[in-house]
């Protein structure tokens, strides 16, 4: 399974991981994905969703 984010489409980062003498190796920030089941249309979806967009998730659920 591919590390993205099903509402937003949130891809992993990439970088350099800096050393105490600055030499550049690269490496990657994951998202951070968590599964969730929400309702799509009155029927429950497993989702793969990042940290973020199900906090918004539940702050627009609240509000309605």
């Amino acid at each position: 399974m591919s590390r993205v984010c099903e509402i937003t489409g949130k891809k992993a980062l990439s970088g350099n991981r800096r050393s105490h003498s600055l030499r550049a190796t690269r490496r990657k920030w994951n998202v951070n994905l968590q599964k969730v089941t929400v309702m799509v249309d009155g029927k429950p979806v497993k989702m793969r969703v990042s940290a973020r967009a199900l906090k918004t998730l539940k702050a627009q659920a609240n509000k309605a």
